[in-house]
């Protein structure tokens, strides 16, 4: 009888101060993540200065959210409910905390599973998250087990994952008394090279906005892309343009409700950037602003999880790797 393990990837945000440079440098370092066409020892030379410099100023930041980033433990638990739900081993990886990088690998020496579903927490595939990690199992797991696995790639628009998004905005605007909003969804940014050179992240992320927002179809909705690094133009429309003339997309009688699109479970993106680049300056302005946390720990994540990992048809690494 065949036996079937399974792998949650993440990035793995900083779990203290003390890993916030190493968390940047890996990050930085990462060629699908910044592309240049330096050699990589002169790119990862550049860079891990640049990590160095950021380091105290992002410290800042993650000390303003409690001292680091609950994606490690958000991860960590979805993968322990996550593992009794369906009585199975479900590993984790956190691609940027290098620090769990060896126990991961010694725990996939000894696995025992003839299948590995490998399950991406980026709902919209793109090259520089799902991709990286895939290209990172293909250079530091040995062949005859990354030959095991299968990925479930993209769920942009798969029902489990609307259901479950679409239930936490709605169990959010219940609470906060909501009748009346405009739907501002903040997904990630990337280069728009990066989609020129094929990359499917942006129409993945529209056909997720306008599945959800076609749930709230009474209300007006928005996407944007926030997150931007470095001076190379990114996806457009900016988060950040958007909320330094809100007159021209919102009205004050209506609160703007920023829905976290990309992000599964909540981290210095949506806890800092959002709360403090966005919603603050719209509120002092007058605009009534609100954030709709993430998936993170919803029991209808987990099973929109396992529903999701049942009824996809997953793909093989290699296919996930930009050439």
């Amino acid at each position: 009888m065949s036996k079937t393990a399974f792998i949650l990837v993440n990035f793995g945000g900083p779990r203290d101060l003390s890993e916030v440079e190493s968390f940047l440098t890996a990050l930085l370092t990462d060629r699908d993540v910044i592309q240049t066409p330096l050699p990589s020892v002169i790119q990862n030379f550049i860079f891990t200065r640049v990590a160095k410099k950021r380091a105290p100023e992002v410290s800042k930041d993650y000390a303003k959210i409690g001292g680091g980033s609950p994606i490690f433990a958000d991860t960590e638990w979805l993968a322990k409910t996550l593992a009794e739900k369906m009585d199975a081993t479900v590993l984790t990886f956190h691609r940027y905390l290098r620090a769990t990088h060896r126990s991961f690998l010694d725990a996939l020496k000894t696995l025992e599973a003839d299948k590995i579903i490998v399950f991406p927490l980026f709902p919209q595939f793109s090259y520089a998250t799902t991709g990286s990690i895939a290209r990172w199992f293909s250079s530091h797991v040995d062949k005859e087990t990354v030959h095991k696995m299968e990925w479930i790639s993209s769920y942009a628009t798969h029902p489990s994952y609307i259901d479950a998004f679409t239930s936490v905005i709605e169990e959010f605007l219940s609470k906060q008394g909501l009748h009346d909003f405009h739907l501002f969804f903040s997904a990630h940014g990337l280069p728009v090279k990066y989609v020129e050179e094929g990359d499917p992240y942006q129409k993945e992320c529209e056909n997720s906005f306008v599945a959800i927002a076609e749930r709230f179809s009474s209300f007006p909705a928005l996407l944007g892309y926030q997150s931007q690094f470095g001076k190379a133009e990114w996806l457009k429309p900016s988060t950040i343009q958007i909320c330094e003339k809100p007159r021209l997309f919102f009205r004050k009688e209506r609160p703007v409700v920023f829905i976290p699109l990309s992000f599964s479970s909540d981290h210095i993106e949506t806890l800092f950037e959002v709360e403090e680049g966005y919603i603050a300056p719209l509120r002092e302005l007058g605009y009534p602003a609100y954030r709709c946390p993430a998936l993170g720990r919803n029991e209808k994540w987990v099973d929109a999880v396992k529903n999701i990992i049942e009824t996809s048809e997953p793909v093989k690494n290699h296919t996930l790797i930009r050439r």
